[in-house]
């Protein structure tokens, strides 16, 4: 037993009694449910009063369990951005763990293809020792005019040749990729990622809605497009860096929509529910229009989340931090402020956010656990990686990657397969990098 009264973990097992939520769509919140956890894994999870005789474990009353949180895109922490310095990496990795993220995929943004190649190279040995959860290529297959805190100069048309290259680089562990549908080779890049097993994201665009419908495989709804062939699709941060919902110039927005709403196994909507990218009106409209289970909650964070205000960069470009609210740093003759430059929130935040906006506890958990674990298929089995763990909900058999809040989802502890995760409370610096 610790200081604070949490279990440690080791030894013969883990027992954590509380309200839960177990990720899971249809579970709800359990009012007494509890977690059994041993070698890593979780043994039993369920209501109490079923826990089967035999389970003999030494359990903790605890105010709230839910599941490790899963962030699909995600930039960094702590000073750090998800590049090509190893060390960095972990640093901002582990830090988001601590703060109840325990799987992290690692965004880059559009780069060189040397640079590109040299952070895939650097980055995929963290996805094969456990530390990431694998690689998101934001760019460079996007639109300049919707770069947003992009180098427009790294953006280039669709070259199916340098993808294939950048994903035989990341040997398996290349998850997702953002994509313009009006880029060159939209359609080859697409089969190329159906054939290496990652998911197209369609994002950083200025497409319409007849031009977006056409990038889903000509999607009308119902069974139409989008077959079970095709795999899964998500939108890359929902109405950021797209052109606006008009009610004469729909643009992709609508279409994204109903595509989530009718086919919630093909397409995940990203949502940056930090109270800066969208509105929480706009985070209520689809949580009620398509659920929680074609929603990802995601960060979208860069270096400066879990530090204090100042310079930063992203990528190759220069960011100021003012009030948590990450932008470029405008040239000298431009009086205007720069773009939003990615988030400096946690995803339990974005959570906790999402509650007091009136979603419910166990829809918001799920949009930031077991929905992005599904998309990326991490709530499966990784053929690419042997002995890989599923995570993203609360379950027999999933690694225990599970958390502890107070009722009002203040982190207590994160465990991650079992161990728990110490917490960085001071990590705010008085000093920006």
């Amino acid at each position: 037993m610790r200081a604070d009264g949490l279990p440690a973990g080791a030894g013969g097992g883990l027992g954590l009694r509380g309200r839960l939520v177990t990720g899971r769509t249809g579970d709800g919140v359990i009012d007494d449910g509890t977690v059994v956890i041993a070698g890593g894994r979780i043994l039993w999870c369920g209501p109490s009063a079923e826990l089967p005789a035999g389970v003999d474990v030494e359990t903790t009353r605890v105010p709230l369990i839910l599941p490790g949180l899963v962030d699909v895109h995600c930039h960094g922490a702590v000073g750090h951005t998800f590049s090509a310095d190893a060390e960095g990496a972990r640093r901002a990795a582990g830090y988001h763990a601590a703060q109840g993220t325990t799987s992290v995929l690692a965004s880059l943004v559009s780069a060189p293809s040397d640079v590109l190649l040299e952070q895939i190279a650097v980055l995929r040995e963290l996805v094969q020792d456990g530390t990431l959860a694998g690689l998101h290529l934001e760019g460079p297959f996007i639109t300049r005019s919707m770069c947003g805190a992009q180098d427009p100069a790294a953006i280039i048309d669709g070259s199916p040749e340098l993808l294939k290259e950048w994903l035989e680089a990341g040997q398996g562990t290349v998850r997702s990729i953002t994509l313009a549908p009006e880029t060159a080779h939209f359609a080859e890049l697409v089969a190329l990622c159906r054939d290496y097993r990652v998911v197209p994201s369609l994002g950083h665009t200025d497409a319409t809605a007849a031009g977006t419908r056409e990038a889903l495989g000509g999607w009308s709804g119902g069974a139409s497009g989008m077959g079970a062939e095709d795999g899964p699709w998500s939108a890359t941060h929902l109405f950021n860096r797209m052109p606006a919902l008009g009610h004469r110039t729909p643009g992709p927005i609508p279409v994204l929509l109903q595509a989530a709403r009718q086919s919630p196994d093909r397409m995940v909507l990203e949502l940056i529910a930090d109270g800066v990218h969208v509105d929480p009106e706009i985070v209520r409209m689809v949580f009620d229009l398509v659920g929680p289970d074609s929603i990802a909650l995601i960060t979208d964070a860069m270096a400066a989340a879990g530090m204090s205000d100042g310079h930063y960069t992203l990528g190759s470009l220069d960011v100021l931090v003012q009030d948590r609210v990450a932008r470029l740093v405008p040239d000298g003759h431009d009086a205007h402020p720069g773009a939003i430059a990615g988030a400096t929130s946690l995803l339990l935040e974005n959570v906790r956010r999402c509650v007091d906006w009136g979603i419910p506890l166990a829809d918001a958990v799920t949009a930031a656990s077991a929905t992005p674990a599904r998309l990326m298929g991490l709530d499966q089995p990784d053929s690419n990686q042997p002995g890989s763990d599923q995570v993203g909900v609360l379950a027999a058999g999933f690694r225990a990657d599970v958390l502890v809040t107070t009722e009002d989802l203040e982190l207590l502890q994160a465990y991650r397969a079992g161990t728990p995760l110490t917490q960085e409370r001071n990590a705010r610096a008085d000093y920006s990098v």
